[in-house]
């Protein structure tokens, strides 16, 4: 390009030449500045895009933080009450297991065994029931002797009879009460 101006214009002088040839290199380094230019103002918007979007995008974390905070602000309340309730129920859950372990024992103390049940006292007690309804005409029996006359041999003689009769009575009662303890449950 040099050469056709100087061409053009007959030049021949040396100092025009060098001037031409700076020309020339500044007007590259001016088209390399303005390339370097336009590519860092490309680089300048593409960062001021990302920027805006950074932004953008840092604020709706902020929005969201901030309703998270209240969330979590509002659920605090419901979250100490069901703490405290934990604490409650597991200080009941000690009591409770202390008196479970007071009540075993105090069963163990009375002599409490399974085999125990609602069932076998209901026998018993219907044994006892009929135990009683035998031995009532023996007691009335015995009363009746409260009215004896004093002599000495007859009343030794039936007081004896009266004590066979409730040895008996006795024995059969520890009987049936041993038996009915010591039957199993069905």
């Amino acid at each position: 390009m040099l050469a056709s101006v100087s061409n053009l214009l007959n030049i021949k002088d040396t100092e025009m030449s060098s001037f031409l040839v700076a020309m020339g290199d500044i007007s590259l380094r001016k088209t390399d500045v303005e390339e370097k230019r336009a590519k860092a103002q490309k680089e300048s918007r593409i960062l001021l895009e990302n920027t805006r979007k950074a932004i953008a995008r840092l604020t709706y974390l902020k929005r969201t933080l901030a309703q998270l905070e209240e969330e979590i602000a509002s659920r605090e309340g419901p979250m100490m009450q069901w703490q405290t309730n934990l604490k409650i129920m597991v200080s009941k859950e000690r009591q409770y297991l202390q008196q479970l372990s007071n009540y075993k024992a105090l069963l163990n103390r009375v002599g409490y065994t399974p085999e125990i049940s609602h069932g076998v006292l209901m026998e018993m007690v219907e044994h006892r029931n009929e135990l009683e309804r035998k031995t009532k005409p023996i007691l009335d029996t015995l009363r009746s002797y409260q009215d004896l006359p004093p002599d000495k041999a007859l009343a030794a003689l039936a007081i004896e009879d009266k004590r066979r009769e409730y040895a008996a009575a006795e024995k059969y009662l520890e009987e049936a009460l041993h038996s009915a303890l010591n039957t199993p449950n069905e």
